[in-house]
């Protein structure tokens, strides 16, 4: 067994998510990294990486494992109290990943936050917006749809759901790109203080939006309802809305960026199954799980952290040491798909892990589904003849995802 061991190809040799080529097809790397074993520890980043599914579903349900970065072995030392930032207290003080019962009281007693009512009344808060989007492009010939819409949602989405008032917006606008780099651990430690910083800034703005918001509350909107949630839950305070707004900005920036541009490009790629898509929000709400499922567009996973020596999957881990879920390595796995190569957007998902499973489910999934929904619906309304003009050229820099460099597309209008 051990000389067997001996003779693997060491795996970062098959796995190398930053590679040209995985950039073009990631595919064979991920299966290859998935058939190393349940658990795979990979050099490179000085983590084990998880590989199946059912054990990252038992993970993310029975929690036995640290979300907390701070338990990271090479983690910056946790500030005394103190010392804190508004970062810090953020993170640390109202943490939704460090503290699994307050986490569990926070999903709870949010709830309404996230109720059918409030969803419709963001997406009327957003339309205008992406209309606005729509009307200033006009009808070209052509047009890359990241940087003239695509670029634009996550900011649009976040500020509308937060109800953030204009004047706010230039100084809010850097910590939505910037917040998930805050707790990377693949990334430089200069980049990772450079985005606390920006998250420093933005908490400060936070805190006069939600002084403005008590003095005049508006009906179903997103923090008024968390405010009034404030008031009736004792456990709740002020820093566990920001926190909140702060998770929805990292589950709800870069990753909404990658969402609409694989979004446009697997529908344009497959235009038949385009009204099947989008002939309602729950059609595309499966038919998003499709796309990021054939896309396979992620480059790593789930970050955790072993609070002591422990046994996983047969192996010791230190305490400290990074267990990275991936549970896109299945994607396109035959034993775990049939026909894993076909795109279907009526493909059933049982269960539908894409937003996470159990109480690590992603409270703002409807939101985030809602706003891609209502952005590529308008882009098939105003271009029902929109094509891809050329296959568009993958760009490695993104941290956590294969993205586009450009998404050229033709109109075809006239």
């Amino acid at each position: 067994m051990a000389d067997a061991a001996e003779n693997l190809v060491p795996i970062e040799q098959l796995f190398n998510p930053n590679s040209d080529e995985y950039m073009a097809d990631p595919i064979p790397q991920c299966l290859a990294l998935m058939q190393r074993g349940r658990l795979v520890w990979y050099e490179p980043w000085q983590a084990w990486i998880m590989t199946r599914m059912p054990d990252i579903m038992a993970c993310w349900k029975e929690e036995p494992l640290s979300s907390d970065f701070y338990d990271w072995e090479f983690a910056p030392p946790r500030p005394p109290e103190d010392q804190w930032t508004n970062f810090e207290r953020a993170l640390i003080g109202h943490s939704l990943l460090a503290d699994h019962d307050h986490h569990r009281l926070v999903r709870r007693v949010t709830a309404p936050a996230f109720s059918r009512n409030v969803v419709d009344s963001i997406q009327r808060k957003i339309e205008p917006d992406v209309k606005r989007l729509f009307d200033e492009l006009g009808t070209p010939d052509s047009f890359d749809y990241i940087d003239k819409i695509a670029a634009h949602i996550p900011f649009i989405s976040i500020t509308r759901m937060v109800g953030i008032p204009e004047k706010y917006w230039p100084d809010i606008k850097q910590v939505i790109m910037t917040f998930t780099e805050t707790w990377n651990p693949t990334i430089s430690d200069e980049r990772r203080e450079k985005a606390r910083q920006d998250s420093n800034r933005a908490i400060d703005i936070l805190k006069l939006v939600i002084a403005e918001r008590r003095e005049a509350p508006v009906q179903d909107d997103f923090l008024s309802t968390l405010l009034r949630i404030e008031r009736e839950n004792p456990g709740f305070e002020e820093g566990d809305i920001i926190t909140l707004i702060l998770a929805l900005i990292g589950a709800g920036a870069d990753t909404t960026l990658v969402a609409q541009q694989w979004s446009v490009y697997c529908l344009l790629k497959h235009r038949d199954q385009v009204a099947k898509a989008l002939a309602s929000p729950e059609a595309f709400s499966n038919a998003f799980s499709e796309i990021s499922r054939w896309g396979t567009a992620s480059k790593m996973g789930f970050a955790r952290y072993a609070p002591r020596d422990m046994e996983i999957l047969g192996h010791q881990v230190r305490k400290g040491q990074m267990v990275l879920m991936m549970p896109h390595l299945k994607d396109h796995d035959p034993e775990y798909y049939d026909h894993p190569e076909v795109f279907d957007v009526e493909r059933e998902f049982n269960p539908d892990v894409l937003f996470g499973y159990g109480p690590r489910f992603c409270i703002g999934a409807a939101l985030a589904k809602r706003q891609l929904y209502l952005t590529i619906s308008e882009l098939f309304r105003r271009f029902p003849n929109l094509e891809l003009a050329g296959e568009p050229e993958r760009d490695g820099s993104d941290h956590n995802a294969v993205v586009f460099k450009r998404l050229m597309l033709n109109t075809n209008c006239q």
